[in-house]
């Protein structure tokens, strides 16, 4: 597993003109140039509270109690515990972060391999 953009590109456009030509600027049409820079992103500094856990359920937990739905489903990487993502109505991921401070969710949606860490505000990648 690694962070998302440890090392990502960077595209800078700006007006060419006679002091913009150097070594690694590129015209576009005469109007403008480019050039791509390495940026080194910050990483995630909680990937060691990462446990091997199974979902507690097959839905969100406090849904299913409930008799309420969601949108997608988001795993917690520390204790399996299932929560509704942001984007349903009662947001458990999200509550059960703030609650526990568990700071990485997955999603559990078929086809999906990302994750997110709360503390960092940075994507993961699970595959």
């Amino acid at each position: 597993m690694r962070s998302l953009g440890i090392f990502w590109i960077v595209e800078v456009y700006h007006r060419a003109g006679p002091a913009a030509r150097g070594v690694g600027d590129y015209e576009i049409a005469g109007q403008s140039r480019f050039w791509y820079a390495w940026a080194q992103m910050p990483a995630c500094s909680h990937l060691d509270q990462i446990r091997d856990v199974q979902p507690h359920t097959r839905g969100c937990e406090e849904c299913l109690k409930t008799g309420d739905s969601w949108v997608h489903l988001r795993l917690c990487m520390t204790c399996g515990h299932v929560g509704c993502c942001d984007s349903s109505k009662n947001k458990h991921a999200t509550k059960h972060f703030h609650h526990t401070k568990h700071p990485i969710v997955r999603s559990i949606e078929p086809g999906e391999d990302w994750g997110w860490c709360y503390v960092d505000e940075l994507e993961l990648d699970f595959s």
